[in-house]
C-alpha cells in the first residue's frame, strides 16, 4: 500500500446488525472503502474473487461456509490475499485454525472502532495483527509440549539471531518491539527478517507466525 492510498475492504458477518454497523463505522474512515459485504463464507469467497480487496474482515462461525474454510479458499486462490479475523471466539482451536488457514490477523469483537481500524490498516500493509488476549494464548500454546506424533516442520537453516527473531515474530511482536527486546537497531531487525523470509520462502509475517507455531520445540 502506498501512503494515502485507499484500503478496499470486504466485511463478512452473518449478523446483519454487526455487518452493517462495521461497514458504516469503518467506511467513515477517509482511507477505507467498503467495497462489499457478505453474509457467509461462500459469499466471502465470491466477493474476494470479484473485488480483490486489500483486506477481508472475516467472522468465523457462519452458515453455509465458515470463516476458516473461506479463508483457506481465498488464500488458495490468491496467495497475497489478506484476511483479518474478527470474531467472538478466542479459544485455542479457533485461533490456530484461522492462522493455519492463512489469516493475517485475529481480533475479537470486544475491540473498539479505533482498534479495528488500526488493525485493518496494519493488515493492509502486510503485517500480522493479533489481539492481546490472542497473543497470550499463543504464548501459552508455545510453552506446551509438542506431541511426538505431530510431524515436525521441515527445517530451515537459520542463524541463531534469525531464529530468535522468528520466535519473537511468532509471539506477535513488531519490529520496534523486537529491536528493544534484543537491544539491536530496527534496521538490523529488518535485515534479519528479510534474510529469514528469503530462506524460508515466507511471503508475509503471518507465514512466519504460522511457521513459528508449528515448529516450536518440545519442552
Amino acid at each position: 500500500m502506498t501512503e494515502n492510498a485507499t484500503i478496499s475492504l470486504v466485511v463478512v458477518d452473518d449478523q446483519a446488525t454487526v455487518r452493517e454497523a462495521l461497514a458504516v463505522m469503518l467506511g467513515l474512515a477517509p482511507d477505507v472503502s467498503v467495497v462489499a459485504t457478505a453474509t457467509n463464507g461462500a459469499e466471502a469467497v465470491e466477493a474476494a474473487e470479484r473485488h480483490r480487496p486489500d483486506v477481508m474482515l472475516m467472522d468465523l462461525n457462519m452458515p453455509v461456509m465458515g470463516g476458516v474454510e473461506a479463508t483457506a479458499r481465498i488464500r488458495q486462490a490468491r496467495a497475497d490475499a489478506t484476511v483479518l479475523v474478527l470474531t467472538t471466539f478466542d479459544d485455542d482451536e479457533s485461533i490456530l485454525a484461522a492462522l493455519q488457514a492463512g489469516a493475517s490477523g485475529y481480533l475479537t469483537k470486544d475491540a473498539d472502532r479505533n482498534t479495528i481500524l488500526h488493525a485493518v490498516r496494519i493488515a493492509a500493509e502486510g503485517q500480522t495483527v493479533l489481539a492481546p488476549e490472542v497473543q497470550r494464548r499463543l504464548l501459552a500454546l508455545a510453552s506446551r509440549p509438542t506431541p511426538a506424533a505431530v510431524p515436525e516442520e521441515p527445517a530451515v537453516n537459520l542463524t541463531a539471531r534469525e531464529g530468535e527473531i522468528l520466535a519473537l515474530i511468532g509471539e506477535g511482536l513488531r519490529n520496534t518491539e523486537i529491536a528493544a527486546r534484543l537491544v539491536i537497531s530496527e534496521a538490523t531487525v529488518k535485515t534479519h527478517i528479510n534474510n529469514l523470509f528469503a530462506k524460508a520462502d515466507f511471503h508475509s509475517r503471518a507465514d512466519a507466525v504460522r511457521y513459528a507455531l508449528r515448529s516450536r520445540p518440545a519442552r
